[in-house]
């Protein structure tokens, strides 16, 4: 399961770096819950999850992971990834980690994003 894992994190890495929500949303099961970042409330289901990555999905962005740092273990996942943004003459880079819980089906259960407003890098254009 451990390669079906690292292809779904690889997925989840180049959708949120320049595909479409609904293609984001397809690596979660139904009742997925996410908190990202880490201490805000959850969002469960494909509706919250939905509306969540709306917000980046009309913003120019692109994103990368670096394959080692990616850890899985069972049905886990961690890795840091760099997100990067463009709005309104601002480019902003954000490196969380995530980290995810799979379902049998090898789809996303649970996912929780660690960084702050600290970790985020706000430069001009």
């Amino acid at each position: 399961m451990a390669r079906e894992i690292r292809d779904v994190v690889e997925q989840y890495v180049k959708r949120v770096g320049s595909g479409p929500t609904e293609d984001i949303v397809a690596l979660y099961a139904p009742d997925a819950v996410i908190e990202d970042p880490i201490g805000t409330e959850p969002k469960q289901g494909h509706d919250a999850i939905r509306e969540f990555y709306n917000v980046i999905t009309g913003l120019e962005r692109e994103a990368s992971i670096a394959p080692e740092t990616v850890r899985i273990a069972g049905n886990h996942a961690a890795f840091v990834f760099t997100l990067i943004t463009k709005f309104d003459g601002q480019r902003m880079t954000l490196s969380p980690i995530d980290v995810m819980e799979f379902d049998t089906e090898g789809r996303i259960t649970r996912m929780r994003a660690y960084w702050s407003a600290d970790d985020m890098v706000v430069e001009p254009e």
